[in-house]
């Protein structure tokens, strides 16, 4: 409940903070916040020891920021919003689905692009979330500034930092937009796994992005 109501406090400051510094520029051409919760359809992702799978959670927290962005005035894409396939074909690859997550960013003109991720370790001491950036310097500014306020208000015992997402990592290396991956947490470690399966601590984490997004607009074009 807590995290909840901090990520519910710098929600609203952001919204009051971006109305008010929400340029004619921005006005008119409305940057678009392309929502990719990861994985999905054949491709589960990491699997809990409960046996939650990452698919399901990325999406519920993607959900929960489209909704967020709605009542924000914000425009939103998403690469994905159940967890069917994108074609039944039985060879559709995962670089395949890869491929059309960029392709839908792409496609979208003055786009930023959130990717929603958990982590998983063999061992279960690893947590806290981390943010990987695209190589530009607008991804960066995002990426740091989503870690930053994960710690302050939602987990400030985390020593994680931002980091520059590695070349190997398809999507945040093929989009033309500003673009992050944001691990959430680890799956594998008992504490964070619990957390992450609950219906408030997703709204409280979808809150930090969706604040940290509209705290990095008006700085879009100033980069």
């Amino acid at each position: 409940m807590i995290c909840f109501l901090l990520a519910g406090f710098i929600l609203l400051r952001s919204v009051s903070v971006y109305r008010v510094m929400q340029t004619a520029e921005l006005a008119a051409n409305p940057p678009v916040l392309v929502i990719d919760p990861g994985h999905g359809g054949f491709d589960g992702g990491a699997i809990a020891v409960n046996g939650a799978r990452e698919s399901d959670i990325n999406l519920a927290i993607a959900l929960k920021l489209e909704a967020l962005a709605a009542f924000c005035g914000s425009s939103t894409v998403m690469t994905r919003n159940d967890d069917s396939r994108k074609t039944d074909l039985l060879s559709y690859s995962e670089h395949e689905d890869l491929v059309y997550r960029a392709q839908v960013a792409n496609q979208i003109p003055d786009a930023v692009l959130v990717s929603i991720h958990q982590n998983y370790y063999p061992t279960t001491q690893p947590c806290g979330a981390q943010v990987l950036y695209a190589s530009d310097a607008q991804s960066a500014r995002l990426g740091k500034l989503v870690q930053a306020n994960l710690v302050s208000f939602l987990q400030p015992e985390n020593r994680r930092l931002a980091e520059p997402a590695p070349k190997k990592l398809f999507l945040t290396s093929n989009v033309d937009c500003p673009a992050i991956l944001v691990e959430c947490g680890f799956l594998s470690n008992y504490n964070e796994m619990e957390k992450l399966t609950q219906d408030g601590y997703q709204t409280a984490l979808a809150a930090v992005l969706m604040a940290s997004y509209l705290q990095f607009l008006p700085e879009m074009d100033q980069i």
